[in-house]
């Protein structure tokens, strides 16, 4: 078996002591399995989210919006315009109408729970809109570079300088049908300028990489390279803004609705509702008080599942 020993130093008093293999024991701290597989991004954010109570919370309150807007037969047996009559106009909260009714007569705990539809599909069709332009048109100008980079820049820079709220509210006051698919087209049509910022520069630090040597150097494409490797590389801040300008597009198409130039007034939505109660401001606020209500209940679930999500995706905020 071999020895301790001691080796001494060409100086004086700089001896180590050297201890023999068998002496140095690994520690349970120290072990290392290797029959687990490696641990991804995307395994350790969830990880942390998990364990964060405003995950959960963000998360039921959007599942709470989400079931509303897709069967609110099951809160209610009555439909929006059922029952409206004048002569039940501005009644109190009772039995019969949870919130009480407007100046039409109509429920309004009805119409609140009918009009998440219209603001949450709007909101969910424009994000996708924005996501894909964005990201195509970040992801070529950051990858490619050259005379294509600064062509998508400068567009996005035109794009970026018009005020996306006037720019809304003048061509969908010269759109024939205000449909919740118009609605969402013309707000992707100027809200993606952000978002392919972002892309952009997600892109350019990431293709630099060793792993995207690594693919030119087994024959891919630049193209292919790009779609399997730096974009899914590249997706962490998309997810996040994504998120978060979910809740931001519902209160902009609420935003434009209130102002009479977002959906058709026919359509039931928290907007169409602001807008009607506005004349009863000062005399029922509170008819007001249930739409602005549920649009402020599903932008802050929105909200705090971006936060939740930036926390975990980003490997700084996790450090803090």
């Amino acid at each position: 078996m071999p020895e301790n020993r001691y080796e001494k130093a060409p100086r004086p008093g700089q001896g180590h002591y050297v201890a023999a293999p068998e002496d140095v024991k690994v520690g349970v701290v120290d072990a290392v399995s290797t029959d687990e597989a490696p641990s991804s991004m995307w395994r350790e954010a969830w990880r942390e989210m998990s364990h964060r109570p405003l995950f959960w919370v963000s998360v039921a309150m959007i599942l709470v919006v989400i079931v509303v807007a897709l069967v609110p037969g099951l809160f209610t047996s009555q439909l929006p315009r059922q029952g409206c009559s004048l002569a039940n106009s501005l009644l109190p909260p009772s039995g019969e109408h949870f919130f009480g009714t407007d100046k039409n007569g109509c429920d309004i705990y009805t119409r609140t729970l009918f009009g998440a539809k219209a603001s949450v599909l709007v909101g969910l069709l424009t994000t996708a809109f924005v996501v894909v332009i964005g990201t195509v048109i970040g992801a070529v100008a950051g990858y490619y570079g050259g005379w294509l980079d600064t062509i998508l820049s400068r567009l996005t820079d035109i794009f970026f300088a018009v005020p996306f709220v006037l720019a809304a509210i003048v061509i969908l006051s010269i759109v024939p049908s205000r449909s919740a698919l118009a609605v969402a087209l013309v707000l992707a049509s100027f809200g993606w300028t952000t978002i392919a910022r972002i892309t952009r520069g997600a892109v350019l630090s990431v293709k630099n990489n060793e792993f995207v040597t690594a693919s030119k150097a087994l024959g891919m494409s630049r193209a292919a390279i790009l779609w399997r490797h730096v974009l899914p590389n590249s997706a962490a801040p998309i997810i996040v803004y994504s998120t978060v300008a979910l809740g931001t597009f519902i209160v902009a198409e609420a935003t434009l609705t209130f102002l009479g130039i977002g959906l058709d007034p026919s359509t039931v939505s928290w907007g169409g509702d602001l807008s009607a109660g506005r004349s009863s401001i000062r005399t029922n606020a509170e008819i007001m008080f249930y739409p602005a209500a549920a649009l402020a209940f599903t932008v802050l679930g929105f909200i705090m599942l971006g936060d939740v999500v930036r926390d975990a995706l980003d490997p700084k905020a996790r450090k803090r």
